[in-house]
């Protein structure tokens, strides 16, 4: 009964409608902050990431491009006497490469057919080895400048990149190739990629190439030279793959939500990508949003505390009102006007029903008095003389004394409601009492006990 009076409270429905104001109120706060939030630091972050692409971009390119530049150099400078010549090519290849030795891996000549004639650094295996079948060499013999696919070198054993130009005779006719090869692990080559670190989780620089489907380097080792993810997996990867540059939100080929930038390396056809876990790109969201969670606990505990107190306080007049008409109901008091603590809406309704009480006070006493008193006479009726009769004889009883009673009516009353009417029957009656009244002793009792019959006491 008091869970059922609880939930039927006032105040329990004014608290629990605020309550869920506040609660609505608070989510959309709080899914709106935090989309904004997040939307914000993803486009710091990316712009943050896009930037760093560029740079490493632009570094590797700038690599690649001297490299190019050194060999195409090599190649316009390489008299055609000396190609027939391999001692001479290889003293040659030793003083060039003595000035300038960007090429860690050295640098050979393989003639038409692809076969190495003069190399430098000299490397077991090299001299005299094919490379018909290496896409540098097939694209130098072509007569275009290749920027080969990085694998692992045959001579060098360990992963290289490798460049090749074409090599021309007097004609212009490509005679052979000039190939430079730099291993990836060189110093001064790819170190602002391999040593960059992004976060502290997985984020990192990729170096991709999308011809080849390889990663190339990477600032996590163990996926220097493995394949690109297949189609599907990682939809951002895929349009990167296909030509789009620049920046979005992914899940990698490993689960990971992650902020990507992609920048390109013109020169060798290759990308950069600068990627960031997402869990720690909106660190500082996930901080916020516990922030505002335990901040929005400690608002709905004040605001119930301090609401349940103020509308208790409130509405607690209306309890009082409430209990005190409860006790008049139940016939534990008088009925008398309720308590007026403050004249706000409560107290103005507790006026009203005090003036209803009034109202209703008086239609009881009107009552009383008609079921004790004559309406049309005023004297004492029948039931009001019984009762008095019982007074009176009962202290008789006790005094010894006697009691006197006057029983009268008049005479022909009847003829004259029948020929002057009710009107001035009633009227003869009223008279009649007056008279009666004015002649008799205050503590004597006169009744009017039915039509013109009365009785004195």
């Amino acid at each position: 009964m008091k869970h059922h009076r609880l939930f039927n409270s006032i105040v329990t429905r004014l608290l629990v409608l605020g309550l869920g104001i506040v609660v609505l109120t608070m989510g959309a706060l709080y899914v709106t902050l935090t989309r904004f939030m997040r939307e914000d630091m993803g486009a710091v972050v990316a712009s943050q990431q896009l930037a760093l692409a560029q740079y490493v971009a632009s570094d590797v390119d700038h690599k690649i491009v001297e490299r190019i530049l050194l060999l195409e150099q090599l190649a316009a400078t390489l008299p055609p006497s000396l190609q027939q010549q391999q001692q001479a090519l290889q003293r040659w290849l030793q003083q060039r490469y003595e000035l300038q030795p960007l090429f860690k891996g050295g640098i050979f000549i393989a003639d038409a057919r692809g076969v190495a004639r003069a190399d430098f650094p000299v490397l077991p295996g090299r001299l005299g080895a094919s490379y018909a079948d290496r896409d540098y060499i097939q694209g130098a013999l072509k007569g275009r400048i290749t920027v080969g696919q990085p694998v692992t070198g045959r001579a060098v054993r360990e992963p290289i990149v490798p460049i090749a130009v074409p090599l021309r005779d007097a004609r212009g006719g490509v005679v052979g190739a000039l190939a430079g090869i730099t291993p990836l692990s060189d110093p001064g080559f790819l170190d602002l990629l391999l040593q960059s670190r992004i976060g502290t989780a997985s984020g990192g620089l990729l170096l991709i190439s999308p011809r080849d489907r390889l990663f190339v380097a990477s600032s996590q080792p163990d996926m220097v030279l493995k394949p690109t993810p297949p189609a599907g997996v990682n939809p951002l990867h895929d349009r990167a793959m296909a030509g789009y540059r620049g920046t979005g939100i992914t899940v990698n080929a490993r689960g990971v939500e992650e902020i990507s930038a992609m920048v390109s390396v013109p020169s060798a056809d290759w990308f950069v990508v600068a990627r960031l876990p997402t869990r720690e790109a909106f660190a500082s969201v996930q901080s916020t949003q516990r922030f505002l969670l335990k901040a929005f606990a400690l608002v709905l505990l004040a605001y119930v505390s301090c609401s349940a107190l103020g509308l208790y306080l409130l509405v607690r007049p209306v309890f009082n009102a409430a209990a005190h008409a409860r006790r008049m109901s139940r016939g534990r008091g008088p009925f008398a006007p309720l308590p007026i603590a403050r004249r706000d809406e409560i107290g103005y309704l507790i006026m009203a029903f005090n003036r209803l009480l009034a109202r209703l006070n008086d239609k009881q006493a009107e009552l009383a008095r008609m079921a004790h008193y004559d309406a049309l006479t005023g004297l004492p009726n029948r039931a009001l003389l019984y009762d008095r009769l019982q007074q009176v004889l009962a202290q008789a009883r006790r005094r010894g004394s006697r009691v006197g009673l006057l029983y009268m009516d008049l005479d022909d009353f009847k003829r004259i409601n029948d020929t002057l009417g009710h009107e001035v029957g009633d009227e003869a009656l009223r008279q009649t009492a007056g008279r009666f009244s004015a002649i008799v002793r205050e503590t004597d009792t006169l009744a009017r006990v039915g039509g013109d019959e009365f009785v004195l006491l």
